[in-house]
């Protein structure tokens, strides 16, 4: 891996949603803190709800999720409407990682705002429906999946641990969540986290400075060094898929420096990722 190099010089507060546009070939993250998705080129949308994490419909429409719905938004106009209600009845909480799966459905966490724990979950929406798959967590993240569609993962980044479940062919979990990786006696914060073409699993690790590569049995292969603190959400970006875009944050850091907060892009020899999968209204 070549060393990371400034995507956007913009901090935010609270980077997060690392999400690469097939078909617009364009980049897209958030800013949690400023109600804000933000985009290359200056581009950037502002909302009147904490936004985190989005999908792509087609062309011009993303699935943003935000703190009481997932919402369909028009990038042409900014026009928007709510698609479902998340969690409309918990002011208290608001919406975290989220990234669609390979059958079309889209996955989004919730979690308290002030962190409580166990006051969140992980819901999935898909073709009009919504259920929640996990329950009880502090700080939902790292939800992606592998190359075939049958496995998801994701992590609570408080217990510093991360699932594997084993999902049906409509993208259900099939079965309990079974441990992936246990990262606490080391430990390290596991945030959001993307899949490459072979399988493995690329993790932001919050307050360490880096991106982790671990292959799909959980062994350790590399670390990619950020210059920032807190990375947050890593997604897979460019014709090729081959280099790495990393969301960053400011939160948390008493003399945060010029680089934190920033978004990154880290080129990746070796590594190439996948289109993200559309998301089916």
């Amino acid at each position: 891996m070549t060393g990371a190099r400034v995507l956007d010089p913009r901090a935010c507060e609270l980077g997060e949603g690392a999400f690469w546009h097939p078909e617009r070939r364009q980049a897209f993250w958030f800013d949690i803190m400023a109600r804000r998705l933000m985009s290359t080129d200056g581009a950037a949308w502002d909302f009147d709800r904490t936004v985190t994490a989005c999908g792509w419909i087609d062309r011009d429409r993303l699935l943003v999720a935000s703190d009481v719905a997932l919402i369909d938004f028009d990038l042409r106009d900014g026009s928007r409407r709510d698609v479902c209600a998340l969690e409309a009845d918990r002011p208290a909480n608001r919406s975290n990682d989220g990234r669609a799966d390979p059958m079309g459905g889209f996955w989004i966490g919730t979690m308290a705002r002030d962190k409580t724990p166990g006051a969140g979950a992980i819901h999935r929406f898909h073709r009009g429906e919504l259920r929640v798959i996990r329950a009880g967590v502090t700080i939902p993240n790292a939800i992606c999946f592998a190359p075939g569609g049958r496995r998801g993962y994701f992590s609570d980044t408080k217990e510093q641990r991360l699932w594997t479940v084993a999902l049906d062919a409509d993208g259900w979990p099939e079965g309990d969540p079974q441990l992936f990786l246990d990262l606490s006696g080391e430990g390290l914060n596991p945030d959001g986290a993307v899949t490459d073409a072979e399988g493995r699993l690329w993790i932001a690790q919050w307050g360490a400075g880096r991106v982790a590569c671990h292959a799909a049995d959980g062994s350790f292969l590399r670390a990619v060094d950020v210059p920032a603190m807190n990375p947050s959400c890593p997604a897979f970006m460019g014709d090729r898929l081959d280099r790495l875009m990393v969301t960053t944050a400011r939160e948390d850091l008493a003399a945060p420096s010029e680089d934190d907060g920033r978004t990154f892009v880290i080129d990746a020899p070796g590594a190439v990722g996948r289109p993200e999968p559309r998301v089916v209204l």
